[in-house]
């Protein structure tokens, strides 16, 4: 048992339990075993994770064709505004290229695509499914009626991060936008750019072109997925079209 293993830990941990119960009731309950007895650490409770992912698997508001925005398509229309020491400060999504000279203003947090968000909440929703087990599922898109594990999620989320990359219908890949260059020409069309960010509605790469240090986590996501088998092939996926 891992707790036999850390008994300082397992001491530490049952001092928290006793001594802050408010606290504790707000997290996942440590000592509750789950799918195989494994147990949880996270600051999301079972029926707060389905909370936070109800709005993160909206289309209307996190979810992207090419994976989570890093802000809600909601504040697109309804700018969320303050007033602080008499100026009016507001935050609308922006899915492309930053419209503020703030923080640079050549980076946009407020609505883009990013990678390193995105490998995180991949990663999080299969180590949630691992303590969970297939017996817990959420609604995925919201509003769809469709159910699936958060594992499958998981896949699901990578297959549209890697959609960016990969050529249409019409064999253009979203990553390159209008650039007919990057499209057509065959000394370009193969090489793929890994940019900074890309815009929240349809995958265009932005910022800087050679960001290698996170959205090659890509690379991780086709190695994993890339290839259909019996656990994880959806003839739906774009991933799978001839």
């Amino acid at each position: 048992d891992l707790f036999e293993n850390l008994p300082e830990f397992k001491t530490r941990l049952d001092f928290f339990l006793r001594e802050k119960p408010k606290l504790a009731a707000l997290v996942s309950s440590w000592i509750q075993p789950g799918y195989e007895k494994r147990r949880l650490f996270s600051l999301l409770r079972g029926h707060r994770m389905k909370s936070v992912l109800h709005r993160m698997l909206d289309s209307n508001e996190f979810l992207s064709e090419f994976g989570i925005r890093s802000l809600s398509k909601y504040y697109e229309k309804h700018p969320y505004a303050m007033k602080i020491n008499g100026d009016t400060l507001s935050i609308k999504y922006t899915p492309g290229e930053s419209d503020t000279r703030m923080f640079g203003g050549n980076s946009n947090w407020r609505g883009p695509i990013w990678f390193p968000i995105n490998y995180l909440i991949v990663e999080s929703l299969k180590k949630f499914d691992y303590y969970y087990g297939g017996d817990f599922s959420i609604e995925y898109p919201t509003g769809s009626g469709n159910f699936m594990t958060m594992d499958m999620i998981a896949k699901e989320l990578s297959l549209r991060c890697m959609k960016i990359f990969m050529r249409d219908d019409q064999g253009n890949r979203p990553v390159y936008g209008t650039q007919r260059k990057f499209q057509e020409d065959p000394h370009f069309k193969d090489y793929i750019l890994f940019y900074e960010y890309f815009h929240g509605d349809n995958g265009r790469g932005l910022g800087a072109s050679h960001q290698t240090g996170w959205t090659a986590l890509v690379a991780e996501m086709i190695h994993k997925y890339s290839k259909p088998n019996k656990a994880n092939r959806n003839e739906s996926s774009p991933l799978f079209r001839s």
